[in-house]
């Protein structure tokens, strides 16, 4: 017997960065290459990182990353980003990429990563994070 699943629920949340998947992005058969979508992931948390940090910011590591499901040329991909922890140099931001898929307009949870960011001063060396 097999146990059901809780259906995924799109986070409340505006999303830190949208973008259209187009055919430049994609293989011969129209799928997203998973690079792009790695790309887009990174963009966002990074805008959620340097807010916090108050600073520039290096990604500094991709701990968990999975893909759920392929993304489409034309599809429109969100990806909500959460702040889950700050260090004294290093802020872990929480990503889930969804897409709204088309003329349905069907949203679906495609990725979802967790990715640690450095805050750096002018000469790219790690700088501290203000406590709030």
């Amino acid at each position: 017997m097999t146990e059901a699943k809780a259906p995924e629920i799109l986070p409340s949340s505006e999303p830190a960065l949208r973008a259209i998947a187009m055919p430049a992005d994609a293989n011969p058969h129209g799928d997203i290459f998973g690079g792009w979508l790695l790309s887009q992931m990174d963009l966002a948390g990074s805008t959620v990182a340097v807010r916090r940090a108050k600073s520039r910011v290096a990604t500094v590591a991709v701990t968990t990353m999975t893909f759920r499901k392929p993304v489409f040329v034309g599809d429109e991909v969100s990806c909500y980003a959460e702040i889950t922890k700050v260090g004294t140099t290093s802020v872990t931001v929480r990503i889930e990429s969804w897409v709204r898929r088309g003329i349905s307009g069907e949203a679906v949870k495609v990725t979802e990563g967790v990715f640690t960011y450095v805050a750096i001063d002018p000469e790219r060396r790690p700088s501290a994070i203000a406590r709030e």
